[in-house]
């Protein structure tokens, strides 16, 4: 009992305190079921990459599905590889590329919000970077602008809330009883699939079927599906899952770089004095990404302490052996990089935030799966290289421009669920550079 209330009350203790107490392979007894904890590189490279076909989406994911459907974060087999298929062109790195002018943009509108606060009020930094992420999201996957829906984000945090209780209960509370949770989630619930038919709607009345963003790339998809009642619902599946994955993480990344460079106010300096240099007085484009890179550096350090994915659950198809250890057919396997990020045989002084870490000749003495904040293997995540780019730009936008300072008094509490969120929003004052 007293694991099952810890894995409800703070998941991140019982992860750090297994790796700490009992090392890189544990065995944890949870009623029922006996997890099986790996947290050495070797074994992340096992598990998610060499021996992926062995390993599919495990404990909580599985019953998450109830919540979330089947979209790529929870799809298997022959599914999940057609998905796959289906959205990668919308990452590749040429449209990626075309994308920045976008996301610069929408970085520029932030930091004149931001500016509109200076001198006053603490303003929540987190619900900015939520709506700025939602709306790069719209602008560049989705060929839509979100805003016009009004605040999803809500809508989105029912969502993740009930997942999360669906992988703690791991299934067992039935999805019909009125708790507040539940009927929260199912109003949330069909107010995203109002988004997503509306969305859908607009783009089929405009009679474009050649896009190259994901709607697009959806309905030509959905239509070989016998039952059109089916491709409805994988669209709205897959966008769901697309809109909630696409803006939580790196708005989460976002807002625990902003509470940790306030605590250093020399790596805030060092970043100022970066974009000032790189960027002068005008917008970042594409190319500016290489030179931005202790800004990059930033970022990852940050993805480090808080990954975006804190844990990684697979369950074992067949029997295996990781690390030298028997892994029986059936076995729920988890590798958790919270845990793997802070190991101290990899990462000297591990809870400390330094950023020179990833200079590039120290990061690379390090083994490539000590450091896996979006995933490995066949499921690693598809949006990273657009996620990094509207990172550096924002943080780099902003830090030229303004300082922004965390309120007295307010401790920054990290939330597992299915991203490492921040509880409670993060409240900061607006100051000018200087």
């Amino acid at each position: 009992m007293g694991l099952f209330v810890k894995l409800i009350r703070d998941r991140l203790a019982l992860m750090t305190s297994a790796a700490e107490q009992y090392g890189d392979a544990v065995r944890i007894s949870l009623g029922p079921k006996t997890l099986y904890f790996f947290n050495h590189p070797d074994h992340a490279k096992h598990v998610l990459a060499d021996n992926s076909g062995n390993y599919h989406k495990g404990i909580g994911l599985v019953q998450a599905r109830r919540a979330l459907g089947d979209g790529l974060l929870t799809s298997e087999g022959e599914l999940w590889r057609k998905q796959r298929r289906m959205i990668q062109p919308v990452f590749q790195h040429r449209r990626i590329a075309q994308q920045a002018g976008v996301v610069a943009e929408e970085a520029a509108r932030l930091v004149e919000r931001l500016r509109a606060h200076q001198g006053g009020e603490p303003v929540d930094v987190l619900h900015e970077m939520t709506g700025l992420t939602l709306g790069v999201l719209g602008r560049t996957l989705l060929d839509a602008d979100l805003g016009a829906f009004g605040s999803v984000a809500h809508s989105f945090e029912a969502v993740q809330d009930q997942a999360m209780f669906e992988m703690v209960t791991l299934g067992a509370v039935p999805m019909w009883l009125p708790l507040p949770k539940q009927l929260r989630f199912r109003r949330a619930r069909r107010e995203l699939q109002r988004v997503v038919d509306r969305l859908v709607a607009q783009r089929t009345a405009r009679g474009e079927r050649d896009g190259d963003d994901v709607i697009s790339r959806l309905i030509v998809s959905t239509e070989e599906e016998r039952d059109p009642r089916v491709g409805r619902q994988r669209m709205r599946d897959e966008l769901i899952t697309l809109m909630l994955a696409g803006h939580e993480t790196t708005a989460s990344t976002l807002g625990w770089t902003f509470h940790l460079v306030d605590r250093h106010p020399e790596v805030w300096d060092r970043l100022h004095a970066e974009a000032a240099e790189v960027l002068g007085d005008r917008r970042p484009v594409y190319e500016d990404l290489h030179r931005l890179r202790y800004t990059a550096m930033v970022v990852e350090e940050v993805m480090r302490l808080y990954p975006p994915v804190w844990i990684l659950t697979r369950q074992a198809q067949a029997d295996d052996e990781v690390g030298g250890y028997h892994v029986p057919a059936g076995a729920d396997v988890l590798i958790c990089p919270y845990t793997l990020h802070r190991h101290p045989g990899f990462w000297q002084d591990p809870e400390r935030f330094d950023p020179e870490r990833f200079d590039p000749g120290r990061a690379s003495a390090r083994p490539r799966y000590a450091y896996i904040p979006f995933g490995a293997g066949p499921r690693f995540c598809v949006g990273n290289s657009l996620g990094m780019m509207e990172a550096v730009f924002v943080i780099a936008m902003i830090a030229r421009d303004l300082r922004l300072v965390g309120a007295p008094g307010r401790e920054a509490v990290a939330e597992p669920m299915l991203s490492l969120r921040m509880r409670g929003g993060l409240p900061m004052t607006v100051h000018p550079v200087g």
